[in-house]
């Protein structure tokens, strides 16, 4: 068991004082067998009232609602969990789906809808022809499969931090052959969509103790990286940034169809157009 602490704190500058509209925050991390949560807490500045919901994912979701302006806002999320995923995972894998290509039953798929759907353009096929050139054989390993795509996003792409928001498309990233962690994780879903097969994004935090893993800074760092349903296993976790398989060093904060459903906080001001000066976050993964 890996008992970890995690402080993740986002500070926005103002030149002028403005309203804040109502904020989103997804920073309160997904507790499962492997994962539990032990106490977090949530500091807003100015002053915000708090409500809790969980979104059609699953995800838990704080909305903060504030009164009057401020030149500071000030958002700190403090977590105490307990890690117990093992480094070395079995994945007890259908003898349905040991090969590919397998099928989901009438429940699965519908449960899976977009997720096994690919959410970026593709008209040319270029990502699904990538995809297939890793399909060896008549029926290769499910899982061998899987691994030889999270490796092949490796291998294809540069990391680089790359602070500005949103994410590349895959057709962007394989003809950049760069892209940050969030890069990585939707070449290879959408790789997997492509074939028939469901993932979706996750957003969280990666605990690196040793300060060794591709897009960490320190002992850790928030993080995107992906999971793959495969019947009997279920979700399975692949972080090709790091080329690894499994989840015990991810803390998993929030899981959707897309990046784009997964910002930590997000949120508006009523005031000067140019009144926004600046941000600042840090994480401390201890």
């Amino acid at each position: 068991m890996t008992q970890i602490r995690i402080c993740h704190t986002t500070v926005y500058h103002y030149r002028s004082a403005v309203s804040l509209s109502a904020h989103r925050l997804m920073l309160r991390p997904r507790e499962s067998r492997e994962l539990q949560l032990m106490s977090h807490t949530l500091k807003v500045s100015p002053e915000a009232t708090i409500a809790w919901a969980h979104d059609v994912s699953g995800n838990a979701v704080a909305t903060a609602s504030f009164t009057g302006k401020t030149e500071v806002l000030r958002i700190e999320s403090n977590l105490e969990l307990n890690l117990t995923a093992n480094p070395w995972p079995i994945f007890n894998i259908s003898t349905s789906a040991l090969n590919y290509p397998f099928f989901y039953s009438n429940d699965d798929r519908a449960d899976l809808g977009a997720l096994a759907i690919q959410q970026y353009l593709d008209p040319m096929g270029r990502l699904q022809k990538w995809a297939r050139s890793f399909v060896q054989g008549a029926a290769p390993d499910t899982l061998e499969l899987l691994k030889a795509i999270s490796l092949g996003v490796a291998e294809s792409l540069q990391y680089e931090v790359r602070e500005s928001e949103g994410t590349q498309t895959p057709i962007e990233s394989l003809d950049r052959g760069k892209g940050s962690c969030r890069d990585f994780a939707i070449l290879f879903a959408e790789a997997v969509r492509s074939l028939d097969i469901g993932a979706r994004i996750v957003s969280g935090y990666l605990y690196d103790p040793q300060s060794t893993a591709t897009g960490s800074s320190g002992s850790g760092s928030t993080h995107a990286w992906a999971e793959v349903y495969v019947p009997g296993a279920g979700w399975i976790n692949f972080d090709p940034t790091n080329r690894s398989i499994g989840g015990f060093n991810l803390v998993p904060v929030a899981v959707a169809r897309d990046i784009t459903l997964l910002m930590p906080v997000s949120g508006s001001y009523v005031g000067a157009a140019n009144a926004f000066e600046g941000m600042e976050v840090e994480v401390l993964v201890t």
